[in-house]
């Protein structure tokens, strides 16, 4: 205890009771360490210790001072009437004092920055972890409704929907066989990069890709290409970002998107280049529908100088699929769907 450093030896004269009933008792009393010892003055044995932080003064500014060895040990006590060993327990008070409050003060001060660092964790955080999640647990109805969402934002760059219904039926016969039973396929006026995913399964796609193939090769592979490009949970989950964290905890309790919850997402998807697939995965599910990839490399490069290994590697290099992918009827039945 540095508060007694200049005490360290120091003994006087006191009388002691150990018990309220009990008569008084002279005793040396002397400063340990961290104790208040008392002894028999005759054997110099000790009768009591005493925590030095835990002395109290029953009788603050008499003389002599009466000391408990604590508040809740005050049926023993110790009077003292020597001045410079009340000064010492005194001086000793006074540093608890200081320390506690010091310590107070200090533990206070972690516990503000721990309850800060913890809100600062959740403010940068949370917002995260609630957007992942609610793309995650987003059922296929919900992502159909994102999907649908951002084609309805898509349409103010590219043009409303074409709607006729004989070019329709034919994507709807050809949806599943692409792409899978789920899939819904739609065709806008103005061009798209080729094709696109959109969440739950919804692809769309340009006209111009059907006004000038020579048939209908090339768009199906471009269908084919986005499926593989990109999983629906990231788009979910870049569709559910770019709504925020509000929309996204309305997805989460109500079941779907404030409105506007889109607006931007379908401009700033068409601002990038459609994504595709490794060569090697495209020829493979290309071979597997029966569709050359040769029409489809050509939309890329037209020289095909960029893309050489599609080419070489297309699985009907040497002879045509062993059926068409639409009749002709089916063919210009789809070129015509944006024909009103």
């Amino acid at each position: 205890m540095t508060a007694l450093t200049d005490f360290q030896r120091l003994e006087a004269q006191g009388s002691w009771r150990s018990a309220p009933d009990a008569p008084l008792r002279e005793v040396i009393v002397s400063v340990g360490e961290a104790t208040l010892v008392l002894s028999d003055p005759r054997t110099d044995r000790p009768l009591s210790h005493w925590s030095l932080p835990a002395v109290v003064q029953l009788n603050p500014g008499d003389m002599p001072a009466i000391y408990a060895p604590g508040i809740e040990g005050a049926d023993e006590t110790v009077a003292i009437d020597d001045p410079l060993m009340i000064q010492a327990i005194t001086r000793v008070q006074g540093a608890v004092a200081s320390h506690r409050a010091h310590t107070g003060r200090l533990r206070s001060g972690l516990i503000v920055l721990a309850i800060l660092a913890g809100l600062g964790w959740l403010v940068f955080w949370l917002p995260g972890a609630l957007v992942t999640h609610a793309a995650r647990i987003a059922p296929p109805a919900q992502a159909r409704d994102l999907g649908m969402a951002i084609l309805a934002d898509l349409e103010q760059e590219a043009g409303a929907v074409c709607r006729r219904d004989s070019g329709q039926a034919v994507l709807d016969w050809l949806a599943p066989q692409l792409l899978g039973a789920d899939a819904a396929i739609r065709v806008v006026p103005g061009p798209v990069g080729g094709a696109r995913r959109l969440p739950g399964q919804v692809y769309v796609m340009g006209s111009d890709l059907l006004q000038t193939a020579p048939g209908p090769e090339a768009a199906a592979a471009h269908l084919i290409a986005a499926q593989l490009a990109t999983a629906d949970e990231d788009l979910r989950h870049a569709a559910v970002h770019h709504a925020g964290l509000l929309a996204s905890l309305g997805l989460m309790t109500l079941g779907h998107l404030p409105g506007d919850a889109m607006q931007g997402f379908g401009a700033a998807m068409l601002r990038d280049p459609a994504p595709r697939p490794a060569d090697a995965d495209l020829l493979a599910a290309l071979a597997e529908r029966g569709i050359p990839a040769e029409p489809y490399a050509r939309t890329i490069d037209p020289t095909g100088q960029s893309v050489i290994p599609l080419i070489e590697g297309d699985p009907f290099r040497d002879a045509p699929p062993a059926r068409p992918l639409l009749t002709d009827e089916q063919w210009l039945a789809l070129q015509q769907i944006c024909a009103g």
